[in-house]
C-alpha cells in the first residue's frame, strides 16, 4: 500500500478516489467505443464517514490531512458526475475474498458474484 492513513474514513476515502480513477477510465474506454453513458459514476461504500466527505467541499480539521491529490472525488461529486451511495457491510461482495465468512454470508456473496456451485461436486 503506498499511502498510510490515520483513520478509516481516510482509508476509505483513499480508496474511494482510487476506484473513481478506475471507473472514468472504464468510462472513456466505453466512450470510445461509441457506448453513451446516460448516468454519473455510482460507487458503493460502506462508509457513511466517507460518503458525508466527499459530499462536503468544506475542509473540516479531521480531513486537512488527507494529501490534495484525493480530493478531485469531492470535486467530481459536487459537479455530478460521480456518486457515492452507501451499500451495508453485509452486502460487500468482496468480503468474499478478504474475510472468513460464515456459511450463509458466504453463498449469499457468492451468488450475489453469480457464481454457481457445480451439482456434479454435490455429494
Amino acid at each position: 500500500q503506498p499511502v498510510v492513513t490515520l483513520s478509516t474514513t481516510e482509508a476509505e476515502f483513499i480508496a474511494a478516489a482510487h476506484c473513481v480513477c478506475q471507473g472514468i477510465w472504464l468510462q472513456r474506454i466505453l466512450v470510445n467505443m461509441g457506448f453513451e453513458l446516460k448516468k454519473c459514476l455510482i460507487v458503493h461504500c460502506d462508509n457513511s464517514s466517507t460518503i458525508k466527505l466527499s459530499k462536503n467541499p468544506v475542509l473540516h480539521g479531521r480531513s486537512k490531512h488527507i494529501d490534495i491529490r484525493f480530493h478531485f472525488l469531492r470535486n467530481l461529486c459536487c459537479d455530478g458526475k460521480v456518486e457515492l451511495v452507501h451499500c451495508a457491510s453485509q452486502d460487500q461482495v468482496a468480503d468474499i475474498m478478504t474475510k472468513a465468512l460464515k456459511l450463509e454470508a458466504f453463498e449469499k456473496l457468492r451468488s450475489m458474484l453469480g457464481v454457481q456451485m457445480n451439482p456434479l461436486s454435490q455429494s
